[in-house]
């Protein structure tokens, strides 16, 4: 990746940084972390209690410790960012991107410390802070706005509305809102989510446009007057109103319109006198119309694709314009695709829960670049880049957004780029939390994004065949059971004690099968096997959907089983699994899909407690935001009880029936553990169930 594409003329360059503070913690800080080690800048790290483990910790030449766990105790402490720096000797601070990135108090504060800002001056931070008055400074400098709409004055003919914070971003603190009845409380949610996530609880409306593209244009400003516009961005596939896929080109955009997107991003950067890099977002309608939607003032988290098509070390940039480098006159040219997907720590079929715990296993196979521009890829041309916060047996902590990693393609063309990041992601081995891996896939195999038909419905859209299906259909989850059982019967034999020669389940007169079970989801599969002289024999491997006979034992030739590998011969068609066994969890992973099962022991434990008829139990570990209800109130099916904040999203707890609220054990601001009870409705006689959370959107 070129670091080296600004001016190096000693006489326009006004300082010289030798040590940056990383106010940011994860994938972003190792990124920002990677070219300063290309520059040979010292790097310092600050770290909240919950993430003293990280990578990024490691990456480091000095680190700081931040007590406590929570972001307003930690990574929003402007005061201990600052002190960490000087203690540290650092001369800069890079604020990465989320966090304190756009605070222009922040910003002032550290160059009142005497420290580098490597960002934009805190007047454009500022201007832009605010998407009410950003808009308004457009709209005056003639980029095209969405008018402002006043909550109090909307009207059914204004339906739907976007409720948007005037703070932040990454979809925090928004609202759909379609019916009149539904404002004031959508109004209410979105502030209390913008101040807790970003601590401005201001909000507006605007209308919502249900299938627009959401375009952006990547610019990059000197202090000498030049600004570059590095091509666009679609990031049209969002869930919760935040980016999952992103790439550049669009397919969308020719070169009439990418040349009215440039002027438009380049007159709101010269509007706010703007230096550094930053990106302009813009909606863009089917017809072509376009409407800006406000200015990210930092490095945006969808960064590498740009750089993957330009070769240009955007981050470098960032440092060379604060020490005072000028830019060349005109940007490098852009070659090739490149795609990003986000790969979250979340359950897409469960409106996108995230998930925290142990990653025990992170392989992304064919990985080509790191944190920088792949240097040569395949035969083909495609190459694979992954920025990566974590590897095995990292902890996601619920205090922060649950992105793991961000996995880029970069190719001669759209397809192949596509075709390469699919395959990447379908053999990765990720086991211990649920991610969107399969969603990711589903999308980019998906015809309709193929053909560049994406908005920002397109999972709403396409929702059955992207969200909710599995890679690995049920033959795959039985073929992976019957893996499974066979790699514990080689684990058991290895481990033996005694007779280690015998096969496992040996008998020397027919007896009855050994038998296994587990539990995929909602569905529960038992493999039932014996041990031959020199074979294995499955009899039968039996789930919840077997009535189309697919896995039948006798399709099923075992041809080798390790504790950690098995290979099976199903119709003629050999296949191999890998195993990977942890408490209370088996992986297997194979060009089936992957599938995670929990071994359902024989017997149940002896006093196991059970949750009383109509617990309500927190799904990820949490806080108590606000509750709604008292115990002995009557409720209907699907009523708000309570709201549970985790990774900075608000999460509803409904009424799974109407009943009544027995009891109700916890209290605002308490946090709460993954399976904790916090609410028990008692149904009524003949009340039908339904879900019991859902995301706040």
């Amino acid at each position: 990746m070129n670091t080296d594409l600004v001016n190096t003329d000693p006489a326009s360059t006004e300082l010289v940084i030798r040590n940056v503070l990383v106010a940011n913690r994860g994938e972003i800080a190792r990124r920002i972390f990677s070219t300063c080690a290309e520059l040979g800048i010292a790097r310092t790290a600050v770290f909240s209690d919950a993430d003293a483990s990280s990578l990024h910790v490691a990456d480091a030449d000095v680190s700081v410790r931040l007590p406590g766990n929570a972001s307003s105790e930690t990574y929003l402490r402007p005061d201990l960012l600052i002190e960490a720096a000087r203690s540290a000797g650092a001369d800069a601070v890079h604020p990465g991107y989320g966090f304190l990135s756009e605070n222009a108090d922040f910003a002032r504060a550290v160059i009142e410390a005497g420290l580098i800002w490597i960002g934009p001056p805190p007047e454009a931070v500022e201007a832009m802070g605010s998407k009410v008055e950003a808009k308004q400074m457009m709209d005056r400098a003639g980029v095209p706005v969405l008018p402002e709409l006043d909550p109090s004055q909307i009207t059914e003919t204004d339906l739907p509305v976007l409720v948007k914070a005037s703070a932040g971003g990454g979809g925090r603190g928004m609202r759909v809102v379609r019916s009149l009845d539904a404002l004031a409380d959508a109004v209410a949610d979105a502030r209390a989510e913008a101040a807790s996530a970003f601590g401005d609880p201001a909000v507006f409306c605007e209308r919502f446009i249900e299938s627009g593209r959401h375009i952006e244009v990547q610019v990059l400003a000197d202090r000498h007057g030049t600004v570059w516009t590095l091509g666009e961005r679609e990031c049209s596939i969002q869930r919760r109103h935040q980016k999952v896929v992103e790439e550049t080109p669009s397919p969308f955009v020719d070169d009439e319109l990418r040349a009215r997107l440039f002027e438009a991003a380049r007159t709101a950067g010269k509007a706010i006198e703007y230096v550094g890099a930053g990106t302009v977002e813009f909606l863009v309608a089917d017809d072509g119309g376009f409407y800006f939607l406000e200015m990210n003032t930092r490095l945006q988290v969808e960064h590498p694709v740009t750089e993957c098509v330009t070769g240009l070390d955007l981050v470098a940039a960032q440092i060379h314009v604060a020490e005072g480098r000028r830019l060349p006159a005109e940007p490098p040219p852009s070659h090739g695709h490149a795609i990003e997907v986000r790969l979250y720590a979340e359950d897409p079929a469960n409106d996108w829960r995230p998930q925290s715990g142990t990653l025990h296993c992170f392989e992304i196979p064919g990985v080509d670049a790191e944190f920088a521009v792949p240097g040569g890829g395949s035969s083909l041309g495609a190459a694979i880049r992954l920025d990566s916060g974590v590897t095995d047996e990292s902890t996601v902590a619920a205090f922060y957004d649950p992105m793991l990693a961000k996995v880029i393609a970069w190719a001669p063309d759209r397809a192949q780029a596509a075709r390469r990041l699919a395959r990447a992601l379908s053999d990765a081995r990720i086991h211990g939390l649920c991610t969107n891996r399969d969603m990711l896939v589903n999308i980019l195999r998906h015809e309709a994004f193929l053909a560049g038909r994406t908005d920002t419905a397109f999972l709403e859209r396409h929702r059955s065949a992207t969200v909710t299906q599995s890679l690995a259909d049920d033959q795959a989850r039985r073929l992976s059971a019957i893996a499974a059982a066979l790699a514990q019967a080689a684990a058991n034999r290895r481990d033996a004690r005694v007779v280690k020669r015998l096969p496992s389940g040996w008998r020397n007169v027919p007896s009855a099968p050994q038998r296994r079970r587990y539990r995929c989801g909602d569905d529960e599969y038992e493999v039932a096997y014996r041990t031959a002289r020199d074979r294995q024999i499955i009899d039968s491997a039996d789930g919840a959907d077997s009535a189309d006979g697919a896995g039948r034992a006798d399709d099923v030739e075992v041809i080798a089983a390790t504790p950690d590998r098995v290979v099976l011969e199903i119709s003629g068609l050999r296949r191999t699994f890998a195993v990977a066994r942890y408490p209370g969890l088996v992986c297997v992973d194979s060009a089936l899909g992957p599938v995670a099962l929990v071994p359902v022991p024989r017997f149940t434990e002896p006093g196991r407690a059970s949750a009383a008829t109509g617990s309500l139990t927190a799904e990820t570990p949490g806080t108590v935001l606000r509750i709604a209800v008292t115990v002995g109130q009557a409720v209907a099916a699907g009523e708000p009880l309570l709201w549970l904040e985790a990774m900075k999203m608000q999460h509803a707890l409904t009424a799974p029936a109407d009943g009544e609220v027995t009891d109700l054990p916890v209290r605002v601001g308490q946090q709460v553990e993954k399976g904790a009870v916090l609410a028990v409705v008692t149904p009524f006689a003949g009340a039908a169930a339904t879900d019991t959370t859902r995301n706040e959107e």
